[in-house]
């Protein structure tokens, strides 16, 4: 699979967007600074994708047009968490097949309090109609009950929890980019409030505004760029048809084919990013990955490998510490996985060759219904 991803970009994340913002500026300004980062202009783009929740009445080719692209291939997602994989895992194949050779793939959002309310009422029809009339705060109080089954479960407690948001923010600390830098201990995270028990604050991910960007090409117009090469994408759908517990994500079903496809194993990934709104999903995702091993210790993973850093996850801090800007909330992980892999990661820069990016999202009745695994390597 001769693809790469040469340039990524990021539109600065706010908690308080100013005046006269707009999801398609967000937009175009994570994409300008992502062709910047590969050192192209927007006459050399022939593929476009992009993922938003509040981009209407506009749609992706209104974008392409005021991006001045010219293109023979497009499409937009809808896909929230999942829609960096489902995007990218398209833009391989377009630029395999030879329909285009420069892909920009962006999401982003203007998330106000107005916005993120819409949203949250009228996600899919099986929230506005059934979970809306409830007296719930979005998705929290589900994924309250659904960390309540992983605690009794696994025997986990709150502190586990809590040392994964602990080492994010440290994490995050690096990244001038995180909305939320300030140190958070652990004292500092069981005395939040709480949300719907047993989430408190820091366990539930802050809505934003911004964007994220990254270019896709094929490898003969990566010669002396420094790129992240993809490996492999996979992905799963309805793996459950919203029956099982949601302890298990349909990560569970495309994880193996993605380390096969890419040649390598858990083991040998240095960088992972992984979709984080609650703890608790990156605990789920990281067993369904096979980073934590079936029947290995939980609680001893998170402290010796999460909390102590010694398992470089989440390096951004993650949407945890840098915040969900709506549907780039699962492209953030790929671009700091890129960064990483190209040595553009300043004061968290780690040594990393190989990474792993897992998206997971689209809340129906229960929990997410998309999965997707991307595998990574650093270029030559």
């Amino acid at each position: 699979m001769a693809v790469s991803i040469i340039g990524a970009g990021e539109s600065p994340y706010t908690r308080h967007p100013q005046p006269g913002t707009t999801t398609s500026r967000t937009l175009a300004d994570a994409i300008g600074r992502a062709l910047k980062d590969a050192g192209l202009t927007p006459g050399d783009v022939d593929g476009f994708a992009v993922s938003s929740f509040t981009l209407d009445p506009d749609h992706a080719i209104d974008l392409a047009w005021k991006m001045g692209f010219e293109l023979s291939w497009l499409m937009q997602d809808t896909n929230g968490g999942a829609s960096a994989g489902n995007m990218l895992q398209h833009a391989v194949h377009a630029i395999t097949a030879g329909d285009a050779s420069v892909i920009v793939v962006a999401a982003g959002d203007l998330m106000d309090h107005t916005a993120f309310a819409k949203l949250v009422a009228r996600y899919n029809s099986a929230t506005e109609n059934h979970l809306s009339p409830l007296p719930l705060a979005g998705p929290n109080a589900l994924f309250a009950m659904l960390t309540s089954r992983q605690m009794e479960k696994f025997g986990l407690v709150r502190e586990d929890y809590g040392r994964i948001a602990v080492a994010q923010r440290q994490w995050a600390a690096g990244n001038p980019g995180a909305v939320y830098r300030t140190p958070l201990t652990l004292d500092d995270y069981l005395g939040a409030p709480l949300v719907a028990e047993p989430l408190g604050r820091f366990d539930c991910v802050p809505p934003v505004t911004g964007a994220d960007a990254v270019v896709i090409v094929a490898d003969e117009r990566a010669d002396g760029k420094r790129k992240a090469k993809v490996l492999s994408v996979t992905a799963s759908y309805n793996a459950d048809n919203q029956v099982g517990d949601g302890l298990q994500t349909g990560l569970r079903k495309c994880a193996p084919l993605a380390w096969e496809r890419a040649g390598v194993s858990p083991e040998d990934v240095d960088i992972i990013s992984v979709y984080d709104d609650y703890p608790a999903m990156v605990v789920a995702q990281l067993m369904d990955i096979g980073v934590v091993t079936d029947g290995a210790d939980i609680a001893e993973f998170i402290d010796t490998r999460i909390h102590s850093r010694d398992l470089a996850l989440n390096t951004s801090g993650g949407q945890l510490s840098a915040g969900q800007a709506g549907s780039a909330g699962g492209l953030h992980g790929l671009v700091e996985a890129a960064r990483q892999l190209r040595g553009q990661a300043g004061d968290r820069q780690v040594h990393a060759k190989t990474a792993a990016v897992s998206g997971y999202g689209m809340v129906l009745y229960r929990h997410g219904s998309c999965a997707n695994l991307t595998v990574l390597e650093a270029g030559q």
